[in-house]
C-alpha cells in the first residue's frame, strides 16, 4: 500500500477531506497502481481520467461511510450543508 494515501475520514481527520486532500490520494494511489510518477505525454490523457475517476469514487465513499459513535447526516446531505428544519 501507498504509505503516502492518509485516511481521510475522521477521527483521522477531525472534518470531512476536502477535495485537494481527495485528489491527493487519488494521485497518490494512481501513481502507485500505474508505477508512474509522472507519465509520458502520451499516457497523460488515461492517467488524469483515471485520477478523476478516483478522486470522484473516494468522495462517494468518503460521503456515504457511517463511521460508528461518529454524528450522522441524513443520507444525500452534505457535510457543509445545514440540516433541514
Amino acid at each position: 500500500m501507498c504509505r503516502s494515501i492518509k485516511t481521510l475520514r475522521p477521527p483521522a481527520i477531525p472534518e470531512d477531506a476536502t477535495e485537494e486532500e481527495v485528489r491527493a490520494a487519488a494521485l497518490q494511489y494512481v501513481r502507485k497502481v500505474s508505477g508512474f510518477r509522472a507519465p509520458a505525454a502520451h499516457n497523460r490523457e488515461v492517467f488524469d481520467r483515471a485520477v478523476d475517476a478516483i478522486a470522484e469514487a473516494t468522495a462517494e465513499l468518503l460521503a456515504g461511510i457511517e463511521v460508528r459513535g461518529a454524528k450522522s447526516r441524513p443520507a444525500g446531505q452534505a457535510a457543509d450543508e445545514a440540516p433541514a428544519a
